[in-house]
């Protein structure tokens, strides 16, 4: 949803997504998405896809000299503003900006403040779609796992969940909606219970 707000702004031209990836495991830090699906996901949304390789368990001073050697890299390309998709988190954003701030470079929030029940609604009728991928054991239960993100995932949500997993209630993977050129193929796995998370393995599937 941020990068499509980005997109719909004249002024800001995009040149490429960053996230990090958990070194042994090719997978997508914290949502447990395999690499080979990540890579298909930044060719359908036809942007470059830069990847900052992190330990399992990284500690917050290995993650922030990695993410500065990558975003230095990118200062000397030309990129000077850095945008996420937090939504309401201050302190997160604080300690987004303090980061960037000691390579010189801006932070930009493109849906910060949207009510969340909004966005989730927007979502589906913009027709995104996506697969929830992590779910955190304390807030839902395991039959979340693997679920589609439509109107009746965002209805049966707890009241204390909130509808975009702003808290870290759940991660998602899209693999389809209006920034991408063709949906991504894919199959659910199987689910795993893992350090107080649930995570549905997603595969490639053949179209």
């Amino acid at each position: 949803m941020a990068l499509h707000a980005l997109r719909r702004q004249s002024a800001v031209r995009v040149t490429g997504l960053l996230t990090t990836v958990t070194e042994g495991y090719e997978r997508i830090s914290m949502h447990g998405v395999r690499r080979s699906l990540l890579h298909r996901q930044a060719q359908a949304i036809d942007l470059p896809l830069h990847e900052v390789t992190i330990p399992p368990h990284c500690v917050n001073p290995i993650y922030e000299a990695r993410m500065e050697e990558a975003l230095r890299a990118q200062l000397q390309q030309g990129v000077h503003t850095v945008a996420f998709g937090d939504i309401f988190l201050q302190d997160l954003r604080e300690y987004r900006e303090r980061n960037l701030a000691r390579v010189e470079m801006n932070a930009l929030f493109p849906i910060w403040k949207r009510d969340t029940q909004d966005l989730a609604q927007e979502f589906c009728a913009q027709g995104f779609r996506a697969v929830a991928v992590c779910i955190d054991s304390k807030k839902l239960g395991r039959d979340f796992a693997g679920r589609e993100l439509n109107e009746s995932f965002f209805r049966y949500l707890p009241d204390d969940v909130d509808p975009c997993g702003e808290n870290g209630e759940f991660h998602s993977f899209v693999y389809d909606g209006p920034i991408f050129s063709h949906p991504i193929p894919l199959r659910r796995g199987e689910v795993v219970e893992r350090d107080g998370f649930y995570f549905c393995d997603l595969l490639e599937a053949t179209r």
